[in-house]
This record gives C-alpha cells, structure tokens and sequence, in this order.
C-alpha cells in the first residue's frame, strides 16, 4: 500500500460507494450472515494492513441496494487516491468505491447527515429484465394520482410509528419529511422520498400503504388514520426490498 505514517495523528476518511444488495442481508455486520460493511472491512484491512472499523451513514435492510452510501474510518496513515483502485479490484463486484476523502476527525458519517433519499421502483408489466430491481405489480392496475394524494399527507406529519419495525432501538420515531413522490414513464413508477432520516422498514412499509391506495384497497384521505393510530398494523404490508434503492445522502462538508 502506498501510503505513510501520520505521527500517530489519527485521520478520519469518508469512503463514498455503491453496491447491489441481491447477495447481502443489508449493509450492517450480521453475526451469521453476509453483509456489505462486512466485506468493506475486510477489504480495507487487508490493504490497509490494519484493522479497519467503518461507521455507516445508516443501515439499509436484507435485499436493499444503494446507488450513493457514505461511510466513514479512522486509521493513521495518509491515504491516496491509489486505494479507490485497489478497493475495487478487492472487493466483489457487486460493490464499487467511487471515492475516498479525509474530513474532520469529528465528521460523522452517520449522525452529520442532512437528509438521505430512496427511490423506489414499481413496473406495471411483466418485465423478465427489471426482476431483480422493480416491483412486478402487473396483476392489478394502480391509480398514480390517487398514490401523489396521499403522499401529500405525509408532510403533515413527523410520528411515523406506523411505519416503523416494531421492537427496534429507535429512540424516536419522528422524521422531517422533504419530498414523497410517484412519477410515471412508460409501465414503471418511481416513488422518490427524502426525509432527515428514516425508521426501519419505513420506506417499504409506506410504498406497501400507497400501492394499497392506487389499488382503491383504501382511499388516500385513509393515510391520515394509518398515521394517527400509531400502530404498524394499521399500514399497508411491506414492499418488496429488491426494488429500494437508498440513492442519496446529504452533508455539509465546509
């Protein structure tokens, strides 16, 4: 690896990537079972020479793919732009660095994040090439307009508990949400959220609760009442995770 030592100065690295998460039970280290932080580490130790811990910028769940994830580590040396290359030719292919930059030692890649984005895709006919990164809803036809409606509803709220996984280790279930939407092109519909953060299972448990409004199963004035119970069992099933992709995570980095 070509890099030196600081002095014992310890620096703190944002690693930016990207992966497909078919192959993994979700980014966060599992006891048993892969996971995508799990291969992360293990390539930048083996570089690095050094045991290397990285802090996400949240965790996505089993299936769960991301187009844009942060995560940050601490090590000694200074790095160069020589270990974007070596990740990825380390890593599996279905994981890929984009890029590594050092930021403030108290930079956090988790708790300094201003908002986080999913998209969330639904195709509307048998398409045998998205099978692995949209919803197949091509059984019952599904009203956008009504799904925009109840998306509107969501702003007026900041408990999302009926969203949530129930027994987690939330210590509160309230997130400012700053944009939710369905668009239409052509037989697939991207449902576009961001909020400040997100609950577990939140985004799934939402899509799964509007595609019961497109159905006409419930009317999206209903969204109002799944929120205000407070309950998970009030909202709709959760969605698939192979269609969800975590796409953006906002920072400030003066």
């Amino acid at each position: 690896m070509d890099s030196l030592h600081s002095n014992n100065i310890i620096l703190r690295y944002f690693i930016e990537f990207s992966y497909n998460g078919k192959n993994y039970f979700g980014y966060q280290i599992q006891p048993k079972d892969i996971s995508v932080q799990e291969e992360l580490e293990k390539a930048l130790s083996t570089i690095l020479r050094e045991e290397i811990k990285t802090t996400g910028a949240g965790r996505t769940d089993t299936g769960v793919h991301a187009k844009r994830m942060f995560a940050h580590f601490d090590t000694e040396q200074v790095l160069n732009e020589k270990l974007v290359h070596q990740l990825n030719s380390f890593l599996p292919a279905d994981i890929g660095i984009k890029r590594i930059f050092q930021v403030k030692d108290d930079f956090h890649a988790r708790f300094d994040a201003t908002f986080r984005t999913y998209e969330y895709y639904i195709s509307l006919e048998k398409n045998p090439f998205t099978q692995d990164s949209a919803w197949q809803h091509w059984r019952k036809s599904l009203d956008i307009n009504k799904m925009n409606e109840a998306c509107k509803i969501l702003f007026e709220y900041e408990d999302f508990t009926s969203f949530a996984k129930l027994h987690t280790d939330n210590k509160t279930n309230l997130c400012k949400m700053y944009k939710a939407e369905w668009e239409q092109n052509g037989t697939e519909l991207k449902f576009t959220i961001s909020a400040n953060r997100f609950l577990r299972n939140m985004v799934r448990a939402i899509v799964g609760t509007m595609v019961e409004v497109g159905s006409g199963k419930i009317q999206p004035e209903d969204v109002r009442k799944v929120i205000e119970n407070k309950n998970r069992n009030s909202a709709g099933t959760s969605a698939p995770a192979h269609a969800l992709f975590l796409v953006d995570v906002g920072y400030d980095f003066k």
